[in-house]
């Protein structure tokens, strides 16, 4: 069975891997306190009209840090969402932020519902009435909070969002750029849907194209033929599996709660999809083994393992069953802190969520900035440099008296869509992330872990920003 957030202390692991790092920076006490810290928690609650009665709704909304601001971070819709847990992910935002160099502070939202239980008309009530409390204490602008999509969210409830709070704030330009993960109509931006599953793509990419690192964990460099399997077949499981396999990796197994399959031949992600969406479960699916288990199918043979559901899913009771040589945390906080530890003994590499994941954040980053800028990326120059590219082409063919063929004119001579410019931003910004966290990790030997390395680095940049800012003697 998968450990639910409720029996483990999802904060104090995150202060646990902080703590870890903090010792291999020289930041008086007091400041790592304050980085530390979750420094505005919102708690409260709000009802709603279902049939004849009331039902009050359970919510929150945490700012970790406000060394930069507007603070940034989801909106979780979970029957098990709690306070702790939304401060714990709203402190990983914070240092994921920083380790990507996106100037946000972090911050989380929660609101205590199953999702399935309740009609459109229901979510859309609940999804205003939260946000009008927001609106109410401040908890969200443009410059204040701008929440995103997460675990039981997604666009439809971000532009009720953006709605509600443009209804609230009549004639304020920037009302838009209130939330991020909108759909296209309402200027949200191409490539944010799959930004994190893309993201977690390129980190896998990079951690094993170091043939160093691959060489220590007994794996040749690079990902073709690299057995897979991913935890979750939501938003980022499916998008991390997709890009993968367009990588040249090979999944061969696909973990959810109602079970598991396996096929060390490989299994088409887009295949699977259809058939759970056929038949309301991935068990069963032709040519895979089914695991009734969904635990079970973490500890089938690979070589990458994807957890892309829920915290807490790779503990000290399973970690030595699994026998993936890399974990990239496509969740937030999917192994403990005792199980990463033990994995890491072992040999395994631990690729963090905190950088993993944060393809996210950096496209809603980039949300944020068109809605701010107002106008979408690349419509200025696409046209000017199409037409650039095409007279120099003309040119080259009239001085060498050679005609290009069609097809690749038009693949030199297009300017960059605004997907092609998102994409291309985010893979920048994972790659340069990457050897980022690599270069403290190689630079200070007694670092064993990126995830430890990447804390330092976070921490780093958060100290400077409180000391720059005169916020820390």
């Amino acid at each position: 069975m998968a450990i639910t957030p409720n029996e483990n202390n999802f904060f104090a692991d995150v202060c646990k891997n902080f703590d870890e790092a903090a010792r291999f920076t020289s930041h008086p006490e007091g400041l790592l306190n304050q980085i530390k810290a979750c420094n505005s928690v919102y708690r409260f609650q709000f009802p709603v009209r279902r049939g004849n009665g009331l039902e009050v709704v359970d919510a929150w909304r945490v700012e970790h840090s406000h060394h930069m601001s507007p603070t940034k971070g989801g909106i979780r819709y979970s029957e098990m969402v709690n306070e702790d847990e939304v401060m714990a992910l709203a402190a990983l935002m914070t240092y994921k932020c920083a380790i990507v160099n996106v100037p946000f502070g972090g911050a989380k939202g929660g609101v205590k519902i199953n999702t399935k239980q309740y009609s459109v008309a229901e979510l859309e009530t609940i999804t205003r009435r939260y946000t009008v409390e927001l609106i109410k204490k401040n908890f969200i602008g443009p410059g204040i909070d701008v929440p995103a999509p997460d675990y039981g969210s997604g666009e439809r409830e971000m532009s009720w969002i953006a709605d509600t709070y443009m209804t609230m704030n009549p004639g304020q330009l920037d009302a838009l750029g209130c939330v991020t993960g909108k759909p296209i109509a309402l200027h949200g931006i191409r490539g944010r849907k799959e930004a994190t599953g893309r993201g977690v793509a390129y980190a896998v990419r990079e951690c094993m194209g170091v043939g160093e690192d691959m060489k220590r964990i007994g794996l040749t460099p690079g990902l073709d033929g690299k057995r897979v399997i991913v935890q979750g077949l939501g938003n980022v499981g499916y998008h991390s599996a997709k890009f993968l396999t367009e990588f040249g990796a090979t999944l061969v197994g696909i973990c959810e709660f109602e079970g598991a399959i396996y096929d060390a031949n490989g299994l088409n992600v887009d295949e699977v999809f259809a058939h759970r969406k056929n038949t309301g479960s991935i068990a069963d699916f032709p040519g895979a083994k089914t695991f009734k288990n969904s635990m079970e199918g973490l500890e089938q043979d690979c070589d990458i393992l994807v957890p892309a559901a829920l915290e807490n899913q790779i503990t000290v009771h399973n970690v030595q069953n699994i026998k993936a040589k890399v974990i990239a945390e496509g969740a937030n906080g999917p192994t403990s802190p005792e199980a990463g530890a033990i994995f890491t003994e072992r040999g395994g590499m631990i690729i963090p969520d905190m950088y993993c994941n944060a393809g996210g954040v950096t496209v809603s980053y980039f949300e944020w900035l068109k809605n701010l800028s107002h106008v979408a990326f690349g419509r200025m120059e696409n046209r000017y440099a199409a037409n650039s590219n095409a007279n120099l082409i003309n040119t080259l063919e009239n001085l060498t008296g050679k005609t290009i063929l069609p097809e690749h004119r038009m693949m030199i001579v297009k300017g960059a869509s605004e997907l092609e410019l998102v994409n291309s931003g985010l893979e920048d910004t994972m790659i340069h992330s990457y050897h980022e966290i690599r270069e403290t990790m190689v630079h200070t030997p007694e670092i064993k872990t990126l995830r430890t390395a990447a804390f330092v680095n976070s921490i780093d940049k958060i100290a400077v920003s409180y000391m720059t800012l005169g916020v820390w003697p």
